[in-house]
């Protein structure tokens, strides 16, 4: 356990920064892209935030740079009065119709629309290839969902499930591997939810409720799932490797990317349901170690944690708040159907508001970071 922690800590930084750099590059990227296919003019295109530490123009006047703090990044378009695409009002006023054409606010509005929302496809369309490479060049572990072994005290014991049993449907949803049952159970802590089993030639509907469990990883971070209490393992399971071929790995991978995003809104759900506690959300610590963690266990993992990674990402930009892309997707829709921009002061104001969200959001997850490794670090 020592020489993997050892290990943890001197892959940390360059598995977090490959990682981060990987899901930013992507993302901007998208919005880099479909903008300039909009005919938008782009004045930057940033790694990190901060001064500028090495950068160069190329021919269409488009700055490339990589800037001192590596957490994130930006693409500045023409017209912008910064890195959070606030339109510049009063520089605005001075263009000439042709040059405020090329600028973000001037363009036609699908073409803004379609230009944010780009950052957020693109992190999605990373997942799904990275997840479709796994797939189709290691294949996928599966098992077949016939309990093994019931734990005692658990939510299933005391439903009466026994080894052996045959998992069908949950409820009501087909279950073809033991891996559907944890994923749907995982994030229904306390939800009531019946489980058809096959026992003994006999379908039989059982009534359950995982019971919320704090479990401790291999790294030993906790976590809390939904837990009902059964086993497979590698004879009752018949535990094997499944290979796909090119197109069965990227219909497999669009299906995982759906599992993730599903899990992520059944998370937060849960928080505001107060079914779970917020406590689990991680900040830019947390993914440091967690690239970390994951690093000691090969490439192929740390692959999949940036696929989970791009798809957090992007949920979280498609968020309705201001300064993020889900905040200008919102502005686009009552454009939309008011027939003209938000005004000048509406936007300033929400900005604003929307800055102070995010900065909010950082400390917490920031404060979760702290206080969940204080006693490593203090011990």
């Amino acid at each position: 356990m020592s020489a993997l922690l050892s290990n943890q800590w001197v892959l940390m930084a360059p598995a977090f920064l490959l990682v981060i750099s990987l899901i930013v590059f992507i993302h901007e990227m998208g919005h880099y892209l479909v903008g300039r296919w909009s005919g938008i003019g782009i004045v930057a295109f940033s790694f990190g935030f901060g001064p500028e530490i090495w950068g160069f123009t190329d021919r269409h006047g488009t700055r490339w740079k990589i800037s001192a703090i590596p957490l994130g990044g930006y693409v500045r378009f023409y017209g912008d009065a910064d890195a959070a695409s606030t339109p510049d009002f009063d520089a605005l006023e001075d263009l000439t119709p042709e040059e405020r054409a090329r600028t973000f606010t001037g363009a036609a509005l699908w073409k803004r629309a379609l230009t944010v929302a780009a950052g957020p496809i693109a992190n999605f369309l990373l997942a799904i290839v990275i997840l479709a490479g796994i797939f189709g060049v290691y294949g996928k572990y599966i098992a077949d969902p016939v309990v093994a072994q019931v734990s005692e005290g658990s939510a299933a014991e005391a439903a009466g499930i026994v080894p052996g049993d045959l998992l069908l449907r949950i409820d009501g949803n087909p279950i073809a591997t033991f891996d559907d049952v944890q994923r749907y159970v995982s994030i229904r802590p306390g939800v009531p939810m019946t489980l058809t089993v096959r026992r003994g030639g006999e379908e039989v509907n059982i009534p359950m409720t995982p019971k919320l469990t704090e479990i401790k990883d291999r790294f030993g971070n906790k976590i809390e799932l939904g837990i009902i209490g059964i086993m497979t393992d590698r004879s009752s399971g018949n535990l094997r490797v499944v290979h796909f071929t090119p197109g069965e790995a990227v219909v497999e991978a669009v299906r995982e990317t759906g599992h993730i995003v599903t899990g992520t809104f059944r998370y937060i759900g849960n928080i505001l349901a107060g079914r779970m506690k917020a406590d689990q959300l991680g900040g830019p610590i947390a993914v440091a170690q967690a690239a970390g963690q994951v690093a000691t266990l090969g490439i192929v993992a740390l692959l999949h944690l940036a696929a989970v990674l791009s798809v957090s990402i992007g949920l979280l930009n498609l968020m309705p708040v201001p300064v993020l892309d889900g905040g200008h997707l919102m502005f686009y829709a009552v454009e939309a159907l008011r027939g003209k921009p938000v005004g000048e002061t509406a936007q300033g104001i929400a900005f604003r508001v929307g800055m102070f969200l995010v900065l909010s959001l950082m400390v917490f997850v920031t404060w979760n970071d702290i206080t969940r490794n204080i006693s490593h670090w203090v011990g």
